[in-house]
């Protein structure tokens, strides 16, 4: 992208500003300055006025003509062919140096005598503007005869080119640039009314109808003018189009070159006469392609495609006369696709602009056209706009100070966040400290906070945020789901170890039979079950478990251990996650490890097998008996003072209804499942002493209450105790003698029998005074 100071006053004053800031200014806010060029015209080149000109005698491509330079009338003979008497041109003085090096000396060619030389631009080592000599206009300022031309700001500009990301597409004109310098600089870009329409002209209703889609999401706006005479570009622009390598070979090319160049608004320009030869008004369809994008159609002949060609038979050429200027909007979006999956459009100059993001104003871009001919008597123009612009999209993107301050790693404050957005065009509304701004339309790249800030970050300059140290901190990533994840399959993994095999059921169960367990039916209905048996939600994993135990017996296997773990839902449709276990028949397979005569599965076994898995844990006594168990063989599942879930025996009923053999599950809740980390305890280094207590005890009384007894009274030194034996005999009538093994360990010595001896003393008088109970 090519600007140059000079161009860019028009938008902005920038008139305080050295070359050296601009530069470093656009360095700093992403638009990188890949060239600069100073433009200088040498000294005694002045403006001069071709008074007359005559063929050289002696030569049939020389001409000699009298330039008036202001102090002097000088003879001077020119090579090139568009001299002519009246013209304002460059004359290079004697003693002049041009750029390429030559020294202008008087001369005598084929026999005339000559004072100086009149310039073609190259030889000011400006842009190549014709093949003849640099005509001068009052485009450039007052032509005064004599004025040097490096007094003239055309002539004395800085060109500069930057290089753009694909995504700064607002940057793709003089305008964008402005308006990016004015918000790194804290400069207001010029309120400037660029055209106002004159009355009396005729209307461009006369010309044109206009009709679209009502599904096109596109602008359109047109307008017209006819051209009486020729009409030629001036030199000023011509200079900054050459600058750019925009400058094209007719008028109309260049009006609009100009205009896209300056304002980023895609124009094209048709010859109105070629469009239709049968209307007399012209009716333009706009129609919505198959990708999104829009066909331009007149008496179903397509002149155009938005933003990615234009049909070169009714392109306004240098003998237009009546021109219909098209600006158009498309979102890049639809036109990257449109080209990207239809191979065959290819696109002409504009598709550059229009695949990364275009200006949506387009009545900016008419209205410089506009202006550029509303001084030209060659010219007539018609009133008004016909325009297509259905409702734009709006991009909201909310944030707080705070926000903004933690990504830009340094304090800015409100104030300058709403004063860089409004000068980059963005709309503020804030409330409290949260704000919120409307993305503008030509603003394709901002979606999120991150690219607000990234716009603000760099207005105020990356060199000006204080360097702070890297502090690389690597967030936590695991949540509740990883570790419930691993913790299942840790428990899968044990439960594994322990011999027992996985079973995967469905969540659907039989109705019928969950009814003979006690548990009342899933309010929430399944309409198309499966098959009768599997006709709702499942609230245990137990029904599945003795069918697959079942299907095991069946198949003769003696010894069955299987556990799941899966989904339940309890009455209200509510889910969970259990874990069940079901051991049945023998505890091995016969083999000669155990004399082909194993032992049936017990309550013990099955508990410690449970432990292995989930843990250390204790039995209670259930308050609610669960139905399907035997009420001899069934316990609460305890773990850190917690009911986690029951296990127990099956009933003999439904042992024998389903044709197993002694059979023991257990249920617990995977939630209430507590999964601390092992911590490592030291451990004495001292021998530990044991110590046996035989007690009389009531038939009726439970070793719970015993044990509720000695842990009340808290010994630091009793690392365990356990009972280790039963005997009853007649003397002892509705009593029984239970023997305790109590462990004594401490952590600093080696404990004495006084030690112990008092320690048992007071077990056996809390056990006496609190529940009766005496040495046997």
């Amino acid at each position: 992208m090519i600007v140059t100071r000079e161009w860019l006053q028009e938008w902005i004053d920038i008139s305080g500003v050295s070359t050296d800031e601009l530069l470093k200014t656009l360095n700093s806010i992403g638009l990188e300055v890949d060239s600069y060029r100073k433009i200088e015209i040498p000294k005694k080149v002045v403006v001069g006025f071709v008074k007359s000109r005559k063929a050289h005698e002696n030569s049939d491509h020389l001409s000699v003509c009298e330039v008036d330079i202001g102090s002097e009338v000088l003879q001077i003979v020119c090579g090139a062919k568009n001299v002519a008497a009246g013209q304002f041109v460059a004359v290079s003085l004697v003693g002049a140096v041009l750029p390429n090096g030559l020294e202008i000396k008087p001369a005598k060619l084929r026999g005339v005598e000559s004072y100086g030389m009149i310039c073609s631009a190259t030889e000011l080592n400006l842009p190549k503007l014709n093949d003849g000599i640099m005509v001068l206009d009052s485009s450039i300022g007052e032509l005064t005869l004599g004025k040097e031309l490096c007094e003239f700001k055309a002539f004395s500009d800085d060109v500069i080119e930057v290089d753009l990301t694909p995504n700064r597409s607002d940057c793709l004109s003089i305008r964008g640039v402005a308006r990016d310098l004015s918000a790194a600089l804290d400069l207001p870009l010029k309120d400037r009314k660029i055209y106002e329409e004159q009355d009396g002209l005729l209307g461009i209703g006369r010309l044109l109808s206009l009709h679209s889609d009502d599904k096109i999401n596109a602008k359109f706006a047109y307008r017209a003018f006819e051209i009486k005479e020729k009409v030629s570009f001036d030199l000023l622009r011509s200079l900054r189009l050459g600058f750019a390598d925009l400058l094209g070979a007719n008028f109309i090319a260049n009006l609009i070159n100009y205009a896209v160049h300056t304002t980023g608004v895609l124009i094209r320009a048709y010859d109105y006469n070629k469009i239709c030869e049968k209307c007399d008004k012209i009716a333009l369809k706009i129609n919505q392609e198959k990708y999104g994008n829009c066909g331009i159609y007149c008496c179903d002949k397509q002149i155009s495609l938005a933003g990615i060609s234009q049909n070169a038979e009714f392109k306004a050429d240098e003998n237009t006369k009546t021109v219909l200027l098209e600006a158009n909007y498309t979102r890049p979006e639809i036109i990257a696709t449109a080209t990207g999956e239809d191979k065959s459009l290819k696109g002409d100059e504009q598709l550059y602009r229009s695949v990364r993001g275009s200006e949506p104003n387009l009545e900016l871009g008419l209205d410089l056209i506009f202006a550029n001919l509303a001084k030209n008597e060659s010219v007539n123009l018609y009133a008004g706009t016909q325009k297509i612009a259905p409702q734009s999209e709006v991009s909201i993107v909310s944030f707080t100070n705070n926000e903004i301050n933690k990504k830009a790693g340094m304090e800015i404050s409100p104030s300058d966040i709403v004063k860089i957005l409004k000068r980059l065009g963005f709309e503020i509304n804030s409330q409290g400290d949260l704000i919120s701004v409307k993305v503008p339309e030509f603003r394709h790249d901002i979606a999120n906070s991150q690219d607000i800030c990234e716009e603000i970050v760099r207005i105020i300059g990356i060199d000006n945020i204080q360097a702070k140290p890297l502090e690389f901190v690597e967030s936590n990533r695991l949540n509740q789901t990883f570790f419930d994840y691993k913790n299942a399959k840790n428990l899968r993994q044990r439960a594994a170890n322990n011999g027992f095999f996985e079973c995967v059921h469905y969540v659907f169960d039989d109705k019928e039979k969950l009814s003979e367990f006690g548990y009342a039916p899933c309010k929430i209905e399944i309409l198309n079950p499966i098959n009768n048996e599997l006709n709702t939600l499942r609230p245990t994993l137990i029904n599945h478990l003795l069918s697959s135990a079942e299907r095991n017996t069946k198949n003769s296997k003696r010894a069955i251990k299987l556990f799941e773990l899966g989904s339940v839902f309890d009455a209200n449709g509510v889910q969970s996650q259990k874990i069940s276990f079901i051991a049945s028949g023998l505890k091995n397979e016969q083999s000669l490890l155990n004399s082909a005569k194993p032992a049936s599965v017990d309550f013990i076994y099955f508990a410690n097998l449970i432990q292995n898995v989930i843990g250390k844990f204790s039995c209670e006594v259930p308050q609610t008996l669960v139905p399907f168990l035997s009420e001899f063989e069934q316990a609460n599942i305890v773990q850190n003072g917690v009911k986690v879930g029951f296990i127990g025996r099956v009933d003999n009923a439904f042992e024998a209804k389903r044709d197993l053999a002694k059979t023991y599950v257990c249920e617990i809740d995977f939630s209430a499942l507590k999964f601390e980390k092992i911590e490592a305890k030291a451990y004495s280094k001292f021998p530990s002493i044991s110590r046996d207590l035989s007690l009389v005890v009531p038939k009726s009384m439970r070793f719970e209450e015993i044990k509720k007894c000695i842990n009340s009274l808290e010994i630091a030194n009793l690392k365990e105790f356990l009972p280790i034996d039963i005997y009853k005999d007649e003397n002892l009538k509705d009593s029984i003698s239970l023997t305790i093994k109590f462990n004594f360990q401490d952590m600093e010595k080696t404990l004495e029998d006084d030690d112990i001896a008092g320690i048992m003393d007071k077990i056996l008088k809390a056990l006496n005074e609190k529940l009766g109970l005496n040495l046997r």
